[in-house]
């Protein structure tokens, strides 16, 4: 008998297609959760570098007729105050939305300084050990006895508050964590035999480590300052807070916390939704950091 010509075969395995986007055909498994977390950082960071043009109105505007309007209430010029406003009649709104920027740039700015330079320390600690090696890590030792935030508050506060010194007091507060993990791995890696072989080879002690060791730290180190962002984010909003961080006209969430707390129990908006964009922020940090780390472990397993 014959076959039916409208019938049709069933496809074979290798004619079988994965679901997904091409994106996430193309992208290992392991990526896609970063790609996706990514997306919601990409957008915070979009944020701080457009704040000016994303605010609905002036962040440093003052209309006192206008202070301390609940969320949704109609201002004078006829807009809506979306979060209302503070103390002194500025949207909370547009200054929240123009705080991401350099909540965002200190952040990522102190990250940078702390990695860079724990990470260095860390690697001539652990390749050359000796003297030099004990001082650099009797100089952790000594530091992590004290709280990391307190540290940064004295030196934001013999320095002076400003942008640049808010971002070298929480590097130099934050590298330790930096150089024991960069020690580590150069101690692991030291006594490898391509090591070995490059140091038969007459190679160079900078050589050697930046072309063998430090490609091998990458990982780690980018896990760990993923992780350090969000922490990096409530340093900076804490020294504000204190005065010691962000100075006006420049906006802080932080110190939009400092300006509200007076009027907690009358305009408890002030206050209350620049801490929900430290925590946001935080929570969208953090689990991009877990995503990076899942990525990156060689140890994480998907199932």
């Amino acid at each position: 008998m014959g076959t039916s010509t409208g019938a049709q075969r069933p496809p074979r395995p290798d004619e079988v297609r994965a679901p997904g986007s091409r994106a996430q055909r193309l992208l290992p498994a392991k990526w896609h959760r970063v790609l996706r977390r990514g997306l919601f950082l990409l957008a915070l960071l979009l944020v701080g570098l457009f704040a000016m043009q994303l605010a609905p109105r002036n962040p440093l505007r003052v209309v006192a007729a206008d202070r301390l309007k609940a969320p949704g209430a109609v201002l004078r010029d006829g807009t809506i105050a979306v979060l209302g406003t503070d103390g002194v009649g500025r949207d909370v709104l547009s200054r929240i939305i123009a705080g991401a920027r350099l909540s965002l740039l200190i952040g990522l700015s102190s990250v940078a300084v702390a990695g860079a330079l724990g990470t260095n320390l860390g690697l001539i600690s652990g390749y050359f050990g000796g003297r030099i090696g004990d001082v650099i890590m009797r100089l952790v030792d000594i530091q992590m006895a004290f709280p990391a935030l307190l540290l940064a508050l004295a030196i934001a506060a013999a320095l002076g508050p400003s942008v640049l010194t808010l971002v070298l007091a929480l590097g130099f507060s934050y590298w330790t964590s930096y150089a024991r993990l960069a020690r580590g791995i150069v101690l692991s890696l030291k006594e490898k035999e391509y090591v070995l072989a490059a140091t038969v080879c007459g190679a160079s002690s900078a050589r050697i480590l930046f072309r063998h060791v430090l490609p091998n730290a990458v990982n780690p180190v980018m896990i760990l300052a993923s992780l350090h962002l969000g922490q990096m984010i409530i340093a900076e909003a804490s020294l504000s807070y204190l005065g010691l961080g962000i100075q006006p006209p420049d906006i802080s969430w932080g110190g939009m916390i400092a300006d509200g707390r007076n009027y907690l129990g009358s305009a408890w908006w002030a206050a209350t939704f620049p801490g929900v964009a430290i925590a946001v922020t935080v929570l969208i940090m953090g689990m991009f950091g877990d995503a990076v780390r899942d990525a990156l472990d060689p140890k994480f397993r998907f199932h």
